[in-house]
């Protein structure tokens, strides 16, 4: 009994006692507590403060983080559409704000009166800026696409005059017309043959490096060939400017240090860069060996008996004030380079949007055709062979309504969708948004051909007829229409790209129809140019003279008669 009680005791001690160790506990909890509470409501404030912001900002803003978890949002999208659509809800121009410590800080626009002031009005206050120049120097070095002030006049003075040269109009209507006959049309003979599938994107990109190529460096490196081969220095080029488009989405302080430690995409950029120099430095040492011997012999033919008109021989040839070499080897090279980089991807890139469009628009396609065919008849000559038709320049000249549909095409998918400047002291643009010295301005043309603003309610829609004033193209302002730049920058090479672009779009569409392969995803890539990301895969159907005659008629409603294959 005794034992009982003791436990019956015990428990009735232990049982009153709980509640007040209980209590105890629960009392020892109440600051952890309050402060998870204080967090929880600072951070529901932080919160709903962040997201009202989206109604004055655009996107909401976070504390240390900016509205970086927005553009990782968009990144994982469709970039380019994902900053439509915030430039149409902030009227054309809104601030996007970083994270605290880096430069991501920049102001964008879609806005054509913010353009023509950042490109003509006020083009001295909107350089390229160093925080571009740095990015890109190990690739373009001091070469005329990031360069300044006289480094760029400089550069900008010699190939404007080579560039209305009538050797150097010459070099290109030649070179071009060996790439499409030679190289271009056999390889898509063969595919057809083969009833084989092809990277429309990757043979158009082969067509304008080599092309390029020879403009630069008057050298071939002969990348469109049947096969098509992987050529090393095209690969340590693609491989080099891919590496330096992450530098843009990277902080400057993280890259740096990458390429210090030479790890990441900075290991990449060194090997392919060794693969660019070795290339570029073996045709200048070749060139000035060859300019140095003719000068000696008193001839100034390249191998061959052709007068070279390429841009290396011409800026080699320059001479300063002492009569030494005007330009280092280093400065020959970031010039090619340079050109190279504006001229190899823009127009195949363009084509390739070209004929994704085609391929859901055949009804611009027939028109293209209807008045190809009326160009070929107009010549009146009989007796060639169909494969060796070439058009004459002064034919490409009137193709006005493919010149309209390949504007159309560029108004979508513009082959630079992005460009950047820095505004060197305070500014306002017209539209209100002030500029503080130093800031980061983003245009986006891609963005651009999408504003109901600018180019009215059917602005998705792809309708060349809105270039075209009876019959005839009719141009756009550059601060609307700015794939070419606008102001001092306008594109050099505007002219030489759409006659490129016309000769092999007519060259491949008088011969095949070209369809994307069903099921093919079409997406931009996010790069320095607007690539397709999956490459564009194609079929091609030869087309004989009676679908040529077909298409014709009933695209015109008349029938016309193409008398014979012509040259």
């Amino acid at each position: 009994m005794g034992a009982m009680d003791a436990l019956i005791s015990s428990g009735a001690h232990n049982a009153t006692t709980a509640p007040f160790i209980g209590a105890g506990g629960l009392a020892s909890l109440l600051p952890q507590v309050q402060t998870v509470e204080v967090l929880v409501a600072v951070s529901i404030f932080v919160a709903i403060h962040s997201l009202r912001q989206r109604r004055s900002l655009g996107l909401p803003s976070w504390p240390v983080v900016g509205m970086l978890p927005s553009l990782l949002l968009g990144v994982r999208g469709d970039m380019y559409e994902w900053i439509t659509g915030v430039l149409k809800a902030r009227g054309g121009t809104f601030t996007f704000c970083g994270p605290w410590f880096t430069n991501l800080h920049c102001v964008v626009t879609a806005d054509p009166r913010n353009l023509e002031h950042l490109l003509k009005t006020k083009f001295g206050n909107f350089p390229k800026g160093p925080y571009f120049r740095d990015t890109v120097r190990d690739l373009l070095g001091d070469g005329i696409f990031g360069a300044d002030d006289e480094v760029w006049r400089q550069q900008r003075k010699a190939a404007s005059l080579e560039f209305h040269s009538a050797e150097f109009r010459a070099l290109t209507a030649s070179s071009l017309v060996e790439l499409v006959h030679r190289r271009l049309l056999p390889v898509l003979a063969e595919t057809e043959a083969a009833g084989a599938a092809v990277d429309l994107q990757d043979v158009l990109l082969r067509l304008t490096f080599d092309n390029v190529c020879m403009i630069a460096f008057g050298a071939d490196p002969g990348c469109l060939q049947k096969g098509l081969p992987e050529i090393p220095f095209a690969r340590a080029f693609e491989d080099a400017t891919e590496a330096t488009i992450v530098r843009f989405v990277t902080p400057t302080a993280v890259w740096r240090g990458m390429r210090a430690l030479g790890v990441g995409h900075e290991r990449v950029l060194r090997r392919s860069l060794a693969g660019v120099d070795e290339f570029a430095y073996d045709v200048i040492r070749k060139r000035r060996e060859e300019l140095a011997a003719a000068a000696a012999t008193g001839h100034e033919e390249a191998a061959g008996g052709l007068r070279r008109a390429d841009l290396l021989t011409i800026f080699t040839k320059m001479r300063g004030a002492d009569g030494a070499p005007a330009y280092s080897d280093k400065f020959l090279r970031d010039i090619c380079v340079n050109f190279i980089l504006a001229g190899r991807d823009t127009s195949s890139v363009a084509l390739a949007w070209f004929f994704w469009l085609l391929s859901k628009n055949r009804g611009v396609e027939a028109k293209i055709l209807q008045e190809v065919e009326g160009i070929v008849a107009a010549r009146g000559r009989c007796g060639e062979v169909e494969e060796e038709l070439v058009f004459q320049p002064e034919e490409v000249k009137r193709m006005e309504y493919l010149h309209a549909a390949l504007s159309e095409a560029l108004r979508l998918y513009p082959s630079v969708p992005v460009d950047h400047k820095e505004v060197v002291e305070d500014e306002v643009f017209p539209d209100g948004t002030v500029l503080k010295k130093g800031t980061k301005v983003i245009y986006a043309m891609y963005s651009m051909g999408r504003m109901e603003s600018i180019w009215g309610e059917d602005c998705r829609e792809y309708r060349p007829e809105r270039w075209l004033k009876d019959g005839r193209f009719m141009g756009e302002s550059a601060y609307k229409f700015t794939a070419f730049n606008g102001g001092p920058r306008l594109c050099l090479g505007k002219d030489f790209a759409y006659y490129q672009m016309k000769f092999a779009a007519a060259s491949i569409l008088r011969r095949y129809r070209v369809d994307v392969v069903q099921g093919h995803p079409v997406a931009p890539k996010l790069a320095l140019t607007l690539f397709m990301k999956h490459g564009l895969k194609v079929t091609l159907a030869k087309r004989d003279d009676k679908a040529k005659l077909r298409t014709t008629s009933a695209s015109s409603g008349v029938p016309q008669v193409v008398v014979c294959s012509l040259q």
